[in-house]
């Protein structure tokens, strides 16, 4: 599992919204209907900006702005017809996904990839004796150098056999919850799921929390669809699911029967879940049972013995997220036969840990993943999967390292202070909205003010100290590193709210909105070009990283992280008449997506998305306005973005486009378009742009261009 998908794992208990997510740099194909690719004049373009007058030099001699790539654009388009295929069709056309990976873009995967080189250093540097002097390096090479090991790899089978025994021959229901515990307490989230979160309802303390889980394929609907891919999906993970148990060492029948039985139960697990849509709701998936009311609701299980083994401390307070899923838990236990329970938690085990297994397991993962999920052609790299092993068991011992070698002593304050400007453009944006009237107003000023800004890294570093971890075996390390991050989760039930914590590792790329806390977080490892450039200039700043801050202040104010108020308390604050002119402006967004396709016969799930591409709509907005307020309090920067190739609000789009370039294979086009909550990459670029006017006078686009929607369907919420 990598760092950004264990990232989003945590943060699926809060109420969070990530600019990445588990994906966003989706699909190639272009929304219906095909786009024209006439030359528009963009030299003719108006500045955004009033500026001093520009050099008498053509356009087109000028230089191209630091930031903007030329061999990105293919100038050939009509970047009214087609904005994305203009800013990032060069792009496109020379690049080529690598074998290793399911989507690459110019943006999060190179980034990516970079951080990765720069943690390998500091990894192999450690496992070999000479770390940077921190009191983790020993930890730090010695869960690197147990996982680059593949000579030991190879005999980790009766290691695994040894956790495998305490989850076979299971013979009563209460064999049954210790054998659930047990997993539990390691992070692997069999049946269901437990952590800590912040009380939707008191955002002063953190309560514990139930959660639905326990499906090996990405979501409710590959269980449940009847179309021609999802029952192929089945098939195929029935298949995969027999050839693990064969690996294992079972005849061909016996591991038949038991990824048949595992199907049957998933399958169940899948029909109680609720919709991911609806999994959007807060009120939703907030119902405060306590213990009690859990054994209540569900009988069978052996709450009990559960709660006495898994390590959550005494006490009541309790969040059951989807009730109807936990009474199906209950019946499912008693209905199934203990001893058939044990295939099924054995196959999670087996599935969570495959990384630490000897080959031949691993190769079968990887088979089944890339024919189903992904599409990629080769396995990633054993270094690569080794560093975000590594992130995501030591992260802050890692980070330590890592920032010290790329992120300046400026870095934090250069990122406030656009963070900042930001948040004050939300903030006059407020007094230009009809449809809010003045008391909603002021308690969203309120909230806009209390936000809290972390930018780069923690200014607490967390502690390993009880960790132990040794060359001997990766998966002992594997198993102990979870097992220790969970018990931290779990010891935060019935404490205050650590409102200085962090949910993302400093080198992962990425940025999140968390309601609960109010709070927007930009880790190091995106503070860099294409996002972030010290050379670049204001207006490509302002396009790339503006976007993603703006995006996510955006996110508090969506149609989720409205329901939280300044503190984080789910309440409602908003008076019904603002609710009503909300609601009726974000269905014009719904709308909007629902009609483009993602890939194949997939549309876009306007519902699912909906949250996110209200943030990327607001977040341009707001990056823009926050643009043009700093060049017009700066001469010198307006003088020098106005002596480029384009206008700032050209410089603008283009910088946030090229930030988005992006290539993905079908299967995981497929599965993001099913499962994730961000449109693909080609709409977060053109789905805002055909709403913006500041875009059409940019590149002096004619009423009834492609990238022009209608003043009638024009889509505007923040």
């Amino acid at each position: 599992m990598s760092v950004l998908e264990n990232a989003l794992k945590r943060l699926a208990l809060f109420a969070a919204s990530c600019v990445l997510g588990a994906a966003c740099k989706t699909a190639e194909p272009t929304p219906e209907p095909p786009q024209a690719t006439t030359p528009a004049p963009v030299a003719a373009a108006a500045p955004a900006t009033p500026a001093p007058e520009a050099p008498a030099v053509p356009m087109s001699e000028r230089p191209m702005p630091p930031g903007l790539d030329a061999a990105v654009m293919d100038p050939s388009v009509n970047p009214c017809d087609d904005f994305y295929q203009y800013a990032c069709g060069g792009w496109l056309q020379a690049t080529e996904i690598p074998a290793e990976r399911a989507r690459w873009s110019r943006g999060f995967e190179t980034v990516a990839e970079r951080n990765q080189t720069v943690l390998r250093d500091i990894l192999t540097k450690a496992a070999e004796g000479q770390g940077e002097g921190t009191p983790e390096d020993k930890k730090l090479g010695d869960f690197y150098g147990s996982c680059m090991d593949e000579a030991k790899l190879e005999q980790s089978l009766p290691t695994l056999r040894t956790y495998l025994a305490k989850l076979n021959g299971l013979k009563s229901q209460q064999a049954v919850a210790s054998a659930v515990a047990w997993l539990h307490a390691r992070d692997v989230n069999a049946l269901f799921r437990v952590g800590s979160d912040q009380d939707q309802k008191d955002a002063t303390q953190v309560i514990a929390i139930v959660d639905a889980g326990g499906l090996g394929l990405p979501d409710r609907d590959y269980y449940l669809k009847p179309d021609v891919k999802m029952r192929e999906a089945r098939n195929a993970y029935q298949a995969h699911v027999q050839k693990v148990f064969e690996l294992l060492g079972d005849a061909p029948f016996v591991a038949s029967r038991k990824a048949i039985g595992i199907l049957a139960i998933e399958t169940r697990l899948a029909n109680a879940r609720l919709p991911k849509e609806e999994r959007r709701e807060p009120e939703k998936v907030y119902h405060r049972l306590e213990r009690q009311g859990l054994k209540k609701l569900a009988p069978a299980f052996q709450w009990d013995t559960y709660f006495a083994e898994v390590g959550l401390p005494a006490g009541e307070a309790l969040n059951v997220t989807e009730p109807k899923f936990f009474s199906e838990v209950s019946a499912l236990v008693r209905q199934q036969r203990p001893t058939d329970m044990g295939p099924y938690l054995s196959y999670h085990l087996v599935k969570d840990v495959q990384t630490a297994l000897p080959k031949a397991l691993r190769d079968e993962f990887f088979r089944f993943e890339s024919s189903v999920l992904t599409g990629a052609k080769a396995d990633l790299a054993r270094w690569k999967k080794c560093v975000d092993a590594t992130d995501d068991a030591l992260p802050h011992a890692l980070a330590k390292p890592f920032i010290a070698r790329t992120f300046g002593a400026d870095g934090k304050a250069t990122t406030l202070d656009m963070v900042q400007q930001i948040e004050q453009s939300f903030e006059r944006n407020l007094d230009t909205l009809s449809w809010m009237d003045a008391e909603t107003k002021a308690q969203a000023l309120v909230k806009v003010k209390k936000i809290t800004n972390k930018i780069g890294y923690p200014d607490q570093w967390r502690s390993y100290d009880g960790l132990t971890v040794t060359r001997d075996s990766y998966l002992d390390n594997l198993l102990a590193a979870d097992a220790f991050e969970q018990a931290r989760q779990l010891r935060k039930v019935g404490q205050p709210v650590d409102r200085q914590e962090w949910f993302m590792s400093p080198p992962t790329v990425n940025a999140y909105y968390n309601a609960a806390t109010n709070e927007i977080v930009f880790p190091a490892g995106i503070l860099q070009p294409p996002f972030f450039g010290r050379d670049a200039s204001a207006a490509v700043n302002f396009g790339a990283m503006g976007m993603v801050v703006g995006h996510e202040i955006t996110h508090g104010f969506d149609d989720e992280g409205r329901q939280f108020d300044a503190d984080g308390n789910l309440r409602t604050w908003w008076t019904p008449a603002s609710d009503k002119a909300f609601r009726e402006r974000v269905s014009c967004v719904k709308n909007q997506y629902d009609q483009y396709t993602a890939v194949d016969d997939v549309k876009v799930n306007g519902k699912l998305t909906l949250g996110e591409n209200v943030a990327d709509l607001g977040g341009l907005k707001l990056a823009y306005a926050a643009m043009e307020a700093y060049l017009a309090k700066h001469p010198d920067q307006a003088a020098k973005a106005n002596s480029y190739r384009f206008t700032p609000g050209q410089q603008f789009f283009l910088a946030h486009a090229q930030s988005w370039c992006s290539k993905i294979r079908n299967e995981a086009a497929r599965q993001r378009a099913l499962t994730d909550s961000h449109s693909p990459a080609f709409l977060r670029v053109k789905g805002p742009d055909v709403n913006l006017p500041q875009f059409q006078q940019a590149f002096s686009c004619p009423a009834g261009s492609p990238m022009v929607a209608p003043a009638a369907n024009r889509c505007e919420v923040w």
